[in-house]
């Protein structure tokens, strides 16, 4: 990738939030809430988890399944109550395989060949003759029937495996553990990688009600007191935003043009895609799309000095502060007088990783949220515990 020309001036204008654009997208957010709500037109689909908060207190052994983009994880989680738990065993693997022998995220693979390749990862997990109940942290769009229940209302994240959309996921899942002779293992729960780092987060710290991913992907969620129930906004479809140009370009040679807008302005997948269109409007050599990474990113502003570096932190600071706007709309919307005391999660590369962006999040909200690492795994085997009480 060259390096950009040395004048940003018109990138830095157009990339840079102003207060009260910032304002902006947290009132116009939490507006989009409560339409959503209320079941009027709204770009947050507003979807109920029918899931409580646990009272940190739960336990028992329970599989977990985290599928939320290009890699799938599963794991054998004991829960210990009083807000602790052991990962007893756990494994992962790619979706498309790096040597090119299988890739079950293109539009010739099946559902049925992408649940079995899920229960294939199971298997070693687990003992025989032992029931297990399991909780499936599924990070996609769903319409949830129940807690146990979701059918997946499209593909994100560039995927599009056959077969699956409008279809029931645990459904799906049960179908493939049962054919490779696993039926003793019940999918009970089906949740968004978001409910799942709030369920993991709100297990240890029950001031714990809002819970974001800032990573590959981005959405958030919270904790519903008047309804009782954790709410899966689906966030990143949030789209009343101040877009330049480079947004625009991304968006119309997306997979899915005018969905994901926010996604596709804050999450990890796209920061350098915008990053190498501003190169190519800079008079830079064309380079193929996503050439560029969001790593690069991060390495420009570990080490990098001048037009690099000040390109690397113009994209990576309006992300964080477009999603911590969108925080600010969910606590007018919970907390209108702000009383209370809110612990917001995080989980992702993006959050983690990305030098500066924590401190630039918990500048732009007045306080710094949380890093839970790991916690959609964990709130995975969360939900199914919460699940069989039910029962």
């Amino acid at each position: 990738m060259a390096t950009p020309a040395a004048d940003l001036t018109a990138a830095a204008s157009a990339l840079t939030l102003t207060p009260e654009q910032e304002a902006a997208v947290a009132a116009r957010f939490r507006a989009a809430m409560v339409a959503g709500l209320a079941g009027r037109p709204s770009p947050l689909k507003m979807l109920s988890s029918h899931l409580a908060l646990p009272g940190g207190d739960e336990r028992g052994l329970y599989l977990a399944i985290d599928f939320g983009g290009s890699n799938v994880r599963v794991q054998l989680v004991e829960l210990l109550g009083g807000g602790k738990w052991l990962v007893r065993r756990q494994s992962a693997a790619p979706l498309k395989d790096p040597a090119g022998a299988y890739d079950y995220t293109v539009a010739a693979a099946t559902g049925e060949q992408l649940f079995d390749f899920l229960a294939a990862r199971i298997a070693p997990l687990v003992d025989d003759g032992r029931d297990y109940l399991l909780g499936h942290t599924f990070s996609f769009p769903c319409t949830q029937l129940d807690a146990g229940r979701a059918v997946l209302i499209s593909w994100t994240k560039e995927i599009s495996t056959a077969g699956v959309e409008g279809r029931e996921v645990n459904a799906l899942l049960a179908a493939a553990l049962a054919r490779r002779g696993l039926a003793r293992i019940r999918p009970v729960a089906v949740i968004n990688d978001t409910v799942g780092t709030l369920l993991a987060a709100a297990y240890r710290d029950p001031s714990a009600d809002i819970a974001a991913i800032c990573g590959t992907g981005h959405n958030t969620c919270y904790y519903d007191a008047a309804r009782g129930t954790i709410i899966n906004m689906e966030s990143g479809n949030f789209d009343a935003l101040p877009v330049t140009p480079w947004d625009d370009a991304l968006d119309a040679a997306s997979e899915h043009p005018g969905a994901q807008r926010l996604e596709k302005m804050a999450a990890g997948r796209y920061l350098g895609e915008i990053a190498r269109l501003v190169l190519a409007a800079e008079g830079a050599p064309t380079d193929p799309p996503y050439s560029l990474a969001t790593a690069d990113l991060a390495a420009w502003l570990a080490d990098g000095d001048g037009p690099r570096r000040r390109l690397a932190a113009l994209i990576a600071e309006r992300s964080a502060r477009l999603v911590a706007a969108t925080f600010r709309g969910v606590l007018a919307h919970i907390d209108p007088g702000g009383k209370k005391k809110h612990t917001i999660a995080i989980d992702g590369t993006l959050y983690e990783k990305m030098p500066g962006y924590a401190g630039t999040m918990a500048a732009a909200l007045g306080s710094a949220p949380v890093l839970a690492k790991d916690g959609s795994g964990v709130g995975a085997a969360i939900a199914a515990a919460l699940a069989a009480s039910r029962r």
